[in-house]
């Protein structure tokens, strides 16, 4: 079915299920209640005539009483675990190994440092190295852990290479915008800029997908709580606030553009190769740099 009047209808489920989409179409139809499908990032959304709303949350809830085992199997198989968040962090723990910490001096940082003044004279491989350095072994231990559980949920969300690369361009990008708004006398290091940009993709996530069922005022409550975490873990007496703003920024727009223009997530192999080419990028960069 389709909306009477040509309108956008409002959204009652998601599911990333064709055929658990198409069971909730029949209930609605069972029901005599006007409705249509369309395919998201987020999965196979339900919608209905505003003034139908009700009537279709009530038919949906009484059909996942009577089929709640089912349902719960298949959520819980519907998201395959990853650790590439993990496997990331552990790469930065191995890499601080190699370069030590930014006090040694070591050419690891007059290299890779995000240095405003020379990425603007044309060392553009700065805005991607200096996201794998970090100044001691507190800036590290902070990092890989939110590296963990934000990059975690990111590549959940979107796969591990369209994940990636979001959250390469999140960093890069916001090291980049940083360097051109300072201008010179600015050096900075750290995966941070891309655990923000998670922050912002994850935030822009949640605004797109959570419509079904929940309605767009949530929209405000994620955005609250998004700049929340921003303020509460951004804003340090050593944090570069401006590259946690521009990363988050930049991550929420991309996350956006996923969110809009992703019809479907890209295959298994898909993904690895996407995977495959973040790591060339950034190894690519280091090979620029030196």
């Amino acid at each position: 079915m389709t909306p009477s009047d040509g309108g956008p209808g409002t959204a009652v489920r998601v599911t990333p299920s064709r055929r658990r989409a198409d069971e909730w179409a029949v209930v609605l139809a069972a029901a005599d209640i006007p409705h249509w499908l369309r395919q998201r990032l987020d999965g196979w959304v339900v919608f209905v005539e505003p003034v139908d709303a009700d009537a279709a949350l009530d038919a949906l809830a009484a059909y996942d009483r009577e089929n709640a085992p089912e349902r719960e199997v298949e959520v819980a198989a519907s998201r395959p675990f990853t650790i590439v968040g993990l496997v990331v962090a552990l790469l930065l723990i191995g890499f601080f190994a190699v370069t030590g910490p930014r006090a040694e001096r070591s050419a690891w940082f007059e290299r890779g440092s995000a240095d405003a003044t020379r990425m603007m004279a044309g060392e553009w491989w700065r805005a991607i190295t200096a996201l794998t350095l970090h100044a001691d072994a507190p800036h590290l231990a902070g990092n890989a852990a939110a590296t963990v559980v934000l990059m975690t949920a990111v590549c959940w969300h979107l796969g591990p290479g369209v994940g990636l690369w979001l959250l390469l361009l999140a960093g890069a990008g916001g090291n980049a915008v940083t360097a051109a708004v300072h201008g010179g006398d600015h050096v900075s290091v750290g995966a941070s800029t891309a655990t923000f940009g998670a922050i912002g993709i994850l935030a822009a996530l949640r605004i797109i997908g959570g419509r079904a069922g929940a309605g767009g005022r949530k929209s405000w409550v994620v955005i609250a709580a998004s700049l929340a975490l921003l303020a509460l873990l951004g804003t340090g007496p050593h944090a570069d606030l401006l590259a946690h703003l521009f990363g988050f920024l930049l991550g929420g727009g991309l996350g956006l553009i996923a969110a809009l223009t992703i019809k479907k997530i890209p295959p298994a192999p898909v993904q690895w190769l996407l995977a495959a080419a973040a790591g060339a990028a950034v190894v690519g960069a280091w090979r620029a740099a030196f």
